[in-house]
């Protein structure tokens, strides 16, 4: 079991306030993921290959092709302002 004053200690460290409650809730809380944590020294990952997913990703994303786009006048025409063969956008406040 980890100790009030090790709970307080961390909150002071993430400049966190806790009341008494919630330190009696964060000991039992940190000593459950010590103790997992105890668990997974324990194991043998040597073998292990380092990863940042849990599962193979291999690319997800589509193929890039190129194809045709719309055509700028059919695009325009339903903007609802056009300045020199583009979008008008109002100018940002300053």
């Amino acid at each position: 079991m980890i100790e009030r004053e090790e709970v307080r200690h961390v909150a002071r460290l993430a400049r966190l306030a806790l009341s008494d409650e919630e330190v009696d809730r964060m000991a039992v809380e940190l000593a459950g993921v010590l103790d997992h944590i105890a668990t997974i020294e324990q194991l043998d990952l040597d073998t292990v290959e380092p990863t940042s997913h849990v599962v193979a990703v291999e690319n997800a994303l589509r193929e890039d092709l190129p194809q045709p786009s719309l055509a700028r006048e059919l695009v325009l025409a339903s903007a609802p302002a056009v300045v020199d063969d583009g979008f008008a956008v109002p100018s940002p406040q300053a």
